[in-house]
C-alpha cells in the first residue's frame, strides 16, 4: 500500500480506502460474514481509511466498523457522515440539535468517544455556503465529539463554497473516468488550501468494472435498480449519473486501451490515483474477493500515456450529458 497526506492534520492515509455503503444497505444483500470479511481483508491489505455514514443500513455499516475497531490495535481512520437522517432533508434541519444528536448516535454505533472525521452528508447547496454551518461544526469539535470535519457534496459548486471555510479539512466528491469535472478548477483550489479530496463512486457503481451488459440484473434492494432515474436520491450516485447504455458504449472503448496486467477496474482506480490532488479513493466491496481486487491498482505501472485517450472517450460519449449537471 502507498499513503498520502490528509490535509494538514498529520494523517497518512492509504491511497485506496474502503467505501462502506455496500456492507450497510442498498447494494443487494450482504451478509454479516461477508461484511466482516470485507473489512478484515481491506485492513490486511494495508487500508487504513474507512468511510461510512449513519444511514448506511440505519447504522449497520457503522456497527460493523465498530466491531472491527475492537479487534485491532492498528491505527484506523474512520470517516462517517451526518445529515441524511433528516426527513424532510432540508436546510433548516442542519442545526446543532439535529446534527449533534446524529453524531451521538454514530459515536454509539462505532463504539468510540470521538469521531476522526465527520462529514456533512450531501447537504442542500445553501448549507455549504453558510458560515453558521461551520460555526456549528467548530462547536462540536470543541465538545470533543469529533476531531475534524469535512463535507460530502454532489456538485463542484458546493465543494468550492465549502473550502472557503478554513476548518473544512476534506471534500468528498464523485470523481472517476465518467465524472471528470472536479479535476478542473476545484482540484487546484483544494490543493492550494490543503483540503483533502476523497474520491467516491470510483467505479461508477460497477460500470467501470467492465462486467456489466445491457442485460445485467439488479435486485429490488439495490439502488442500481430503484434509483436509475434518481427516484430515491441524487441520480449522480447511481452509475455516476450516466446513461447506462452510453456508459456501456464508453466501457467498450476503454476496454480497447487497457494495458497488460490491468483489468478495467484497475485502470479506473489508477486513473484516479494519477491525480496527485486526490488523497484517497474509496471503492466499495460486497465480498473479500472484491476487497482484495480494490488494492491491486496501487502498485501497477503509471498510465500517463493513456490520459488523453481516456479524456477523448469521456468527451465523445458522456461530457455533453454529464459535465454541467454536477
Amino acid at each position: 500500500m502507498k499513503f498520502r497526506e490528509f490535509s494538514n492534520i498529520g494523517w497518512r492515509v492509504s491511497e485506496i480506502g474502503l467505501g462502506c455503503w455496500a456492507i450497510g444497505s442498498e447494494w443487494g444483500d450482504v451478509s454479516k460474514e461477508d461484511a466482516t470479511e470485507v473489512l478484515n481483508t481491506s485492513l490486511d491489505n494495508g487500508i487504513n481509511f474507512f468511510d461510512t455514514a449513519d444511514v448506511y443500513g440505519d447504522g449497520r455499516s457503522e456497527q460493523f466498523i465498530g466491531e472491527l475497531l475492537k479487534t485491532t490495535n492498528e491505527k484506523i481512520y474512520v470517516a462517517t457522515k451526518s445529515g441524511r437522517r433528516l426527513n424532510p432533508h432540508n436546510s433548516d434541519g442542519y442545526n446543532p440539535q439535529n446534527i449533534e444528536s446524529f453524531i451521538d448516535r454514530s459515536l454509539k454505533n462505532l463504539g468510540v468517544e470521538c469521531i476522526d472525521l465527520l462529514q456533512l452528508h450531501c447537504p442542500p447547496s445553501d448549507v455549504c455556503s453558510k458560515k453558521e454551518t461551520y460555526e456549528m461544526m467548530d462547536d462540536i469539535v470543541k465538545k470533543g465529539k469529533i476531531l475534524h470535519y469535512g463535507v460530502s457534496v454532489e456538485k463542484v459548486s458546493e465543494a468550492m463554497d465549502a473550502i472557503q471555510f478554513p476548518n473544512v479539512k476534506s471534500i468528498q466528491i464523485i470523481f472517476n473516468m465518467f465524472r471528470q469535472k472536479p479535476s478542473e478548477e476545484f482540484f487546484k483550489e483544494a490543493a492550494q488550501r490543503d483540503v483533502a479530496i476523497i474520491a467516491r463512486v470510483p467505479l461508477a457503481s460497477g460500470l467501470l468494472t467492465g462486467k456489466m451488459t445491457k442485460d445485467s440484473f439488479f435486485p429490488a434492494n439495490d439502488h442500481r435498480n430503484y434509483n436509475i432515474k434518481g427516484e430515491a436520491f441524487d441520480v449522480g450516485e447511481t452509475f455516476s449519473g450516466v446513461s447506462f447504455e452510453k456508459g456501456l458504449l464508453a466501457v467498450e472503448e476503454l476496454k480497447k486501451i487497457i494495458p497488460a496486467h490491468y483489468t478495467l477496474a484497475d485502470l479506473a482506480l489508477k486513473w484516479i490515483l494519477m491525480h496527485p490532488e486526490v488523497t484517497v479513493a474509496i471503492p466499495g466491496a460486497k465480498n473479500k474477493q472484491q476487497a482484495s481486487m480494490n488494492v491491486k491498482s496501487v502498485n501497477l505501472d503509471e498510465i500517463s500515456a493513456l490520459l488523453s485517450s481516456i479524456k477523448d472517450i469521456y468527451d465523445k460519449y458522456l461530457k455533453e450529458d454529464i459535465h454541467q449537471r454536477w
